[in-house]
Parts: structure tokens; sequence; C-alpha cells
């Protein structure tokens, strides 16, 4: 299929929801360690993960892999029902230790996203523990820079000094996992979830797929470099709101045509058009910290601005409306806010 660049037809965007609720999308869970013993804030516990991986199956939802589940629903192949793809980034050990097995015993696929100068140190797969399992069928192994930096370009960083920076992050970190492991995946998931527009310019340049830490799921008229993802960690992984996860559907709109994140005003605002078949009394927006949030709409354009300035590196706005059957439309936008510190 010919690979989408940022831009989508207008086309895509009149269709009415009631199409885009009867189509399958896809739901990409985000996981980091999956242990009882590690940091919760990016852990899962393994009680948890079992959980999540038993309502799956329960729910009767497919699980595939993260390359041909994306293309295909970006293609709008994907069948009628939503699909799950599971991801890890950093290839902690405690994925091959815990995670892998219980994976491997309900058969599902699923892609560890590797900073490959982690690897074989403490707490990390080694090389032989990523390759064994890049040997296991429906297994992919892909690339998640090589350093695990802050690529976005920081203030004060010249244009050529940005392109080195990141050039060498990526391409090494692709180098590196095809001398280990033979044909890299073209996947990238950015470190943080953090990206701007230049940095989703050198995906497309190389035809990656780039996947962040925003929430949501995959629809056909989404930006290829800024495909969203559940996190999955203990505070935001629960079994009592799973299932509205998992039956999510993406938001009717051009992800393309919305801000790269990246803010010049504390707080900022997130403009989106609102799909005909939507009504602004049913829609519900939240920031970060601040709870639920107003908006307002004018000749079709949602205007979301939370109250109050944000103090972090990287927050969301998050804005939901039915979907029907139980489901939601779900719109996740991170913010990055360049002035603070990398953490």
């Amino acid at each position: 299929m010919p690979f989408r660049t940022l831009v989508r037809p207008l086309a895509l965007l009149s269709m009415m929801v009631a199409a885009f609720a009867a189509r399958a999308d896809l739901v990409v869970l985000q996981y980091h360690h999956v242990s009882d013993s590690t940091p919760s804030a990016t852990s899962t516990s393994v009680s948890l993960f079992e959980g999540q991986l038993d309502m799956i199956s329960e729910l009767g939802l497919e699980v595939v892999g993260l390359l041909e589940g994306t293309q295909q629903t970006l293609a709008g192949e994907a069948g009628s029902d939503n699909r799950i793809a599971i991801t890890f980034d950093d290839a902690y050990k405690s994925v091959y230790t815990e995670a892998a097995p219980l994976l491997a015993s309900k058969g599902y696929p699923y892609t560890i996203f590797v900073n490959t100068q982690a690897v074989g140190r403490n707490g990390y797969m080694t090389w032989a523990q990523i390759k064994e399992l890049a040997g296991r069928e429906g297994v992919t192994i892909a690339n998640h820079s090589a350093d695990h930096g802050h690529l976005a370009r920081k203030p004060g960083e010249s244009e050529s000094e940005w392109q080195t920076r990141v050039a060498n992050s990526l391409d090494s970190a692709q180098k590196t996992l095809n001398d280990k492991l033979g044909a890299a995946a073209p996947l990238f998931a950015y470190p943080y979830g953090e990206f701007d527009q230049a940095l989703e310019q050198e995906l497309v340049a190389r035809g990656w797929y780039g996947y962040g830490q925003q929430s949501g799921a995959i629809g056909p008229e989404y930006a290829t470099t800024r495909l969203p993802r559940f996190p999955m960690a203990n505070a935001y992984g629960q079994l009592n709101n799973l299932e509205t996860k998992l039956r999510s559907k993406a938001f009717p709109i051009d992800t393309g045509k919305l801000s790269d994140g990246v803010i010049s005003d504390n707080p900022p605002t997130l403009s989106f058009p609102l799909d005909s078949g939507m009504s602004a009394d049913q829609l519900t927006c939240f920031a970060s910290g601040q709870g639920r949030i107003g908006f307002d709409v004018v000749d079709g354009i949602v205007r979301v601005k939370a109250p109050e300035p944000f103090n972090s590196r990287r927050f969301r706005y998050n804005c939901t409306h039915p979907a029907g059957g139980g489901s939601y439309y779900w719109l996740s936008q991170q913010w990055l806010d360049l002035s603070r510190p990398e953490d």
C-alpha cells in the first residue's frame, strides 16, 4: 500500500458518524514493565496483566501484529470489529520473564520497541533474549531510538545540530537491529511520546509509522506519524474501565491537521472539527490534573482550553463522545512544553 503522509483527503472527514462506529479500529496497548517490583508509574502488575489478557479473550477481540494491524486499519481493510495490538517500550527484562510466557500461552502477537544502547544493562533484556523472542512466531522487534533521548528540537539547538542528533539516534538504532536480528520493521515509538512536526517528517522520509503515548484508537483517517496507544500501567489499565478502552473508536477527524503538540501558550488551545453527526452536548473533555474542562464550538469547530496553566513538560487533553453500542470516540492530544526540563 502507498505510504500515507500527514495530510488526508477532506472527503474522509465528511463520512457520517454511523459509518465510523460500524467499522473496525485498532486499539494499541502500551506497556513498559510487567512486574510487581518495578516502579508503579511505569509498571503493570503480573496479576493485572493476566486480567487484561483474559478480558481481551473474553470479549472475543482479535489480537494482531502491530504492522499488519496498522496497515490494514489505515487502508480501511480491517472489517467491523475492533482489533487489539500489544506493545512494550524499552525491552525491560520483565517482558521476557513475565509477559512473554503469558502471551505465548494465549498465542498473542506483540511488538517490543528497543532503545538499543540500554540492551544488556541492569533491568533490561540481553541481545540473546531479544533474539530468542524475535525468533518466535508473532513477535516483532522495533526501533525506540538508540539512546531514548528527547528527540524534538531543543530550544537554542540549530537545525543542523538537531538533524545530526536525530539521524544518529534513529539510524544507528535501526542499523543495530538489522545487524543483530535481520531486517527491522518500519515501526518507531517516540521516547516519552514526544515529537514535533520536523521529527514526523524524518519518519515520513524513512517510511516508518510513528507511535506516541497519547491514548485512543487508530482509524483510517489518522496520520501515520502520530498514532495513539493506550498506556496500560497500573494507574491506567485497571479492569473496571478497560472494556471502554478496548471498544473505543477513533475520533472522526484527520489527526494530521491537529497541532503537533509543541506549545507556545500555556494553557494551549486544541481546535478540531466536530463531525456533523455529533452533538456538542455529548462531548466531554478533560485535562491532566484539572479534570473536566470546558470548550466552545463556533461554526462547527471545537476549541478546548484548560482554565489553568500546566507546570509539567508533558500533559494531555482527552475528549470523548458516545459512538453507540456503549462505545466512545476517543481523542487525545499530548502537549509538550520544551521550556521545561527534560526528564
